[in-house]
């Protein structure tokens, strides 16, 4: 592609400039700043637009009382069992109990804060389910050209 044909689609990354190779007049590669391309960008808001979708339905099981916070946490940073399990050290079928409501409710503080350390928050957020309440993943993005 050619260095004035790389795309300028403004997209989800809202002003930041990824890298691609360009060809310029002489025939030679250069490194040029894009601000994204349509299709690629249209991609990317679907697969944002099914995360929150997924995080909603994690998000009203929680509210339902049918699966703890933990696991709306885990949602939220996109992470699985196995995942959470390489990040903290405790096996699988002990993260496995954290995700029924009335085991992390009772689980001890020194365990809560290994979790909202993970998780990169307080302990106060992991356990407070009114934070949930109206959560959304991310912010509409304008609407895209299809």
């Amino acid at each position: 592609m050619k260095e004035k044909d790389v795309p300028q689609d403004v997209g989800i990354a809202e002003g930041i400039k990824e890298v691609c190779y360009a060809v310029d007049d002489e025939g030679r590669y250069h490194l040029v700043p894009s601000a994204g391309w349509e299709p690629k960008n249209i991609a990317n808001d679907q697969a944002w637009e099914l995360l929150d979708q997924q995080l909603d339905a994690v998000r009203q099981r929680v509210l339902a009382g049918e699966l703890s916070l933990l696991a709306f946490h885990m949602a939220k940073n996109q992470m699985d069992l196995a995942l959470l399990t390489q990040y903290s050290g405790l096996f699988r079928w002990r993260i496995r109990r954290h995700l029924r409501p009335e085991v992390f409710s009772n689980l001890k503080k020194p365990l809560l804060e290994l979790y909202a350390a993970l998780f990169k928050t307080s302990v106060d957020e992991l356990t407070d389910i009114n934070k949930i309440r109206n959560f959304h993943f991310r912010t509409p993005t304008k609407e895209l050209k299809v």
